[in-house]
């Protein structure tokens, strides 16, 4: 990305009089990492080394391309080594900035320029070692002072880079630009998508300035899904579509792309083979951590990390979505989009700012504030003050600048100032910062605690019976936390141990809402079920069924309890009921109840038998008597029997299995899929008679068809 502005066609001009002959001014050389050091660049971390590399670091693959015998190479340490390298300060004196590039895709991987500590052009490698030439036009930069920025802050996959030969020319290297230009009378763009294929940097300009840009799978041979943007806030204006990467082969796919009112194939949507029925899913592309969880106004706010652009992680901006009840979402247009193919919008808070603490407020709605880490500069704000129609970035982003990301923002009420827990690393340690603020903008550094790693979460519950006594509850991605008290300043554990707040396959990227009506009285909370599987799907993950908290005191002391919320009943069609029914080795009392999409209530009495369970869609939910577990799709969960019965609550969609018992006690959340065509279901026990003491079974509604 280069956030100068720049002519098209003045570029093109000067590289066709470039052809033509004229004059040349010699290239001037920033970097070309021949020597025995790095000079006067400022480095911090580990990744670079002391020096640059001649060739592939231990396990990294052949590296190609680099010109001479040395290159940078951020894989000193492997890809969970971690660094930054900036250049001395340099004038820009030619029209062009060229250099050598190859490593990860990722927004934690980038080469930068740098103006005014503000970065300005922007690119990332494409999961592949070999070096390629990259070029920016940068003549709107002429004379400036600039710095160049090597950034490796990836830990995982392809976490690293391969940089050679920075250079300073009137010649441009590298891809060049192809371009479509069209006037826009149309609602969305739609985008031809094959699976798997070259991701091509592609950029929207209107008025000569970057309107979008995003990478994209764009079709090479077959189109496997079809993903749209909403553009109809450009009607009537005429744009370019460029793609930047034209050295990586056909493009099929560019000249495929269509503006419409209506999303292509859009009539599929909801209908798909594994599309889950009552979880929230976004209409096409990927989703993960759900984000700015907020009620205002009667509607339940939802939004989440998105790309819009591929069912694969990447282009993260923020969807959104409302609700009346939690269950029937609509999805609105994007919320928050990435800045740049290297600056993305990762995960945050919304809180609704009633007494206009920030200022933000300029009409009758109460701002709505949402807090996001932005990979290209920290933790940034945005406020609307539409009720969530559009938002406005916050002049004075980022308000803080660490190590980390995610940040948590609430009110605390007996100080009268708003809290932020984030994510942040101390020390090469990880763990959550706490800072506070009185206006959202001004955040002072408070304290540190260890052991917890991103999506932070800060709560205070009382304790069920026990009307004047509250806990808080502090936990991080995986749900895993600790109960202790907090102070404004710092939250103390009563204990080290910390205690899984589920025990299922899929669980990650734990929030709760805010803002929920004092009269509702409910702290509720969605979880991204990572990792679950839709083969063949124009979508990507899929969220928990919202649950109600509380904190219950047990034999093994406090624990949070999560059950699914009541408005599950809102979606209950046909029901199946059973009393005080005798359970032997071989029956199956629901033999011939058949359906994708069920709610399973049921209070059981092990007496003899050693297990008692169900099978669902070939599925099998089975408590260990002995044990006192339970165990479902290879995971296993505690479960003690209260007065010798156990009760188990399980939601069932196309391809997910949420188990509850003993009112919360316990909570298994996986994703699954289901055995072909089987739609069955049953009850069983093993060794020995159960009583079935209750049991209700009710076929569901799609949650899509209101």
């Amino acid at each position: 990305m280069c956030l100068g502005k720049i002519s098209y066609l003045a570029a093109a001009f000067a590289i066709c009089m470039a052809l033509a002959g004229c004059a040349e001014r010699y290239d001037i050389t920033l970097a070309d990492f021949e020597g025995d050091d790095f000079g006067d660049w400022k480095v911090t971390g580990e990744c670079f080394g002391s020096r640059p590399a001649h060739g592939p670091l231990g396990d990294q693959g052949e590296v190609k391309g680099f010109e001479g015998k040395g290159f940078l190479n951020t894989y000193h340490g492997g890809n969970r080594a971690e660094g930054i390298m900036t250049s001395p300060e340099f004038v820009i004196e030619r029209d062009f900035l060229n250099f050598l590039i190859g490593g990860g895709d990722t927004g934690e991987t980038s080469f930068e320029l740098l103006i005014d500590g503000r970065i300005v052009c922007s690119v990332t490698g494409r999961n592949e070692e070999t070096l390629r030439w990259r070029g920016w036009d940068v003549r709107g930069f002429r004379r400036k002072k600039a710095r160049i920025r090597i950034v490796d802050t990836k830990s995982g996959d392809w976490g690293h880079l391969n940089i050679d030969s920075i250079i300073l020319s009137d010649t441009r290297r590298g891809p060049t630009l192809i371009v479509r230009r069209m006037k826009i009378n149309k609602r969305y763009l739609n985008f031809p998508i094959e699976n798997g294929a070259r991701k091509r940097r592609m950029r929207i300009v209107v008025d000569g300035k970057t309107y979008r840009e995003f990478k994209a799978e764009l079709v090479e041979k077959k189109t496997d899904v079809w993903m749209f943007l909403d553009i109809e806030e450009l009607r009537g204006k005429e744009v370019e579509l460029l793609v930047l990467d034209s050295d990586m082969g056909e493009l099929a796919g560019f000249s495929k792309i269509y503006q419409d009112d209506r999303i292509a194939f859009g009539e599929q949507i909801y209908n798909e083979k594994y599309r889950p029925q009552f979880h929230f899913t976004t209409r096409r592309g990927w989703i993960n951590d759900e984000n700015g969880l907020v009620y205002y106004k009667g509607k339940f706010h939802l939004f989440y990390q998105h790309n819009p652009f591929g069912v694969q992680w990447g282009n993260m901006h923020w969807g959104h979505a409302v609700s009346d009840d939690l269950v029937h979402w609509k999805e609105l247009k994007i919320a928050l989009y990435q800045h740049s193919f290297s600056d993305m919008c990762f995960s945050g808070t919304a809180i609704i700012d009633k007494d206009n603490t920030s200022g933000f407020k300029t009409g009758r709605e109460d701002p709505m504030v949402v807090f996001y880490t932005s990979t290209g500069r920290g933790e940034c704000v945005a406020y609307s003050n539409d009720g969530s129609k559009s938002f406005t970035e916050y002049s004075g982003n980022p308000v803080v600048e660490h190590k980390g990301r995610d940040p948590r923002v609430f009110w605390y009420e007996p100080q009268k100032k708003w809290v932020m827990v984030v994510y942040d690393v101390k020390d090469g340690k990880r763990g959550f910062a706490f800072y506070d603020s009185k206006d959202l903008k001004q955040w002072r550094r408070m304290s540190w605690i260890g052991g917890f790693f991103e999506c932070p979460d800060l709560f205070g519950l009382t304790i069920q019976g026990r009307n004047n006594v509250k806990k808080w509850v502090l936990h991080g991605a995986d749900g895993r936390y600790l109960l202790g008290s907090f102070d404004g300043t710092r939250f103390l554990p009563d204990s080290d141990e910390k205690i899984p707040m589920d025990y299922g396959s899929n669980f990650y990227a734990v929030y709760i809402y805010s803002n929920i009506p004092p009269e509702d009285g409910r702290v509720i909370q969605v979880v991204w079920m990572r990792g679950g599987k839709y083969p063949g799907m124009s979508f990507n993950q899929q969220l928990t069924f919202p649950c109600e908290l509380s904190l219950r005191s047990t034999t093994e002391g406090l624990r949070l309890c999560r059950r699914p919320i009541r408005e599950i009943e809102s979606l209950r069609k046909k029901e199946h009921k059973w009393q005080n029914l005798e359970l032997r080795p071989g029956e199956n009392p629901l033999k011939g109840i058949t359906g994708e999409l069920f709610e399973i209530q049921a209070e059981i009495e092990p007496v003899g038998a050693k297990e008692v369970g169900f099978r669902i869609r070939g599925i099998n939910v089975v408590y260990n008597v002995k044990r006192q577990k339970v165990y479902s799709l290879g995971k296993d969960g505690p479960l003690k029997p209260i007065d010798g019965k156990i009760k188990l609550q399980i939601l069932v969609d196309r391809t997910s299995l949420e188990v509850f018992g003993n009112d919360g006690l316990l909570s298994m959340s996986s994703c699954m899929l289901p055995e072909d065509d089987n739609k069955s279901l049953g009850l069983f026990c093993n060794g020995g008679q159960a009583n079935v003491l209750k049991m209700g079974v009710w076929e569901l509604n799609s949650a899509w068809n209101k």
